[in-house]
C-alpha cells in the first residue's frame, strides 16, 4: 500500500505563493514556509523516505498540486484519508478526490475538527456521497479484503 502526505507549505519564504483562504487573518491564516522547523511533520508521522511528500497551499491537496496526477501513475484507485481540519482540509480532499473519480474513505477518528459538532456534520454530508465514511477499524477491515 503506498502512503502520501499533504501537508500546508508554502514554497516561497515570503508565503506570497499561497492562495488568498491562506492569506487571511483568523484560523486560515497559516504561514508555514516547506523548509522551515514549523512546517515539519511531527516524529510519529515522519514520512519514509521513498513516501510522497504533497505540499499545498490551498485547503484540498488535490486543488492546485499534481496530487491526483501521481497517485494515478501509482495504479491507485481507492484513497484513504486522514487528517485535520475534517470540515475544511480534509472535507476538501475528500471531494477533490471524489471529482477526479478516486474511491474514497474518510476514516471518521483519524480526523478531527476545531469541535465536535463540526467533525460530525462534515462526516454526514460527506458520507456516501463522496466517501465511506468508516472508523479505524473498519477501514483495516476493508483494507484486509473482509468487508465487501
Amino acid at each position: 500500500m503506498a502512503v502520501t502526505f499533504g501537508r500546508i507549505a508554502c514554497l516561497r519564504p515570503d508565503g506570497e505563493d499561497r492562495t488568498p483562504v491562506q492569506k487571511t487573518e483568523g484560523w486560515n491564516g497559516i504561514f508555514l514556509y516547506v523548509n522551515s522547523e514549523e512546517a515539519e511533520m511531527i516524529d510519529e508521522l515522519k514520512p519514509l523516505p521513498s513516501e510522497i511528500v504533497v505540499n499545498k497551499t490551498t485547503d484540498s491537496v488535490v486543488s492546485g498540486t499534481n496530487y491526483s496526477r501521481l497517485i494515478r501513475n501509482l495504479g491507485i484507485e481507492t484513497v484513504v484519508v486522514t487528517g485535520i481540519v475534517t470540515d475544511q482540509c480534509v472535507a476538501g480532499t475528500v471531494r477533490g478526490l471524489a471529482d477526479d473519480g478516486f474511491k474514497v474513505i474518510c476514516v471518521e477518528d483519524a480526523c478531527a475538527a476545531a469541535c465536535m459538532e463540526l467533525h460530525d456534520a462534515e462526516l454526514k454530508i460527506m458520507n456516501n456521497l463522496y466517501c465511506n465514511v468508516l472508523s479505524t477499524e473498519e477501514t483495516i477491515d476493508v483494507l484486509e479484503g473482509k468487508l465487501k
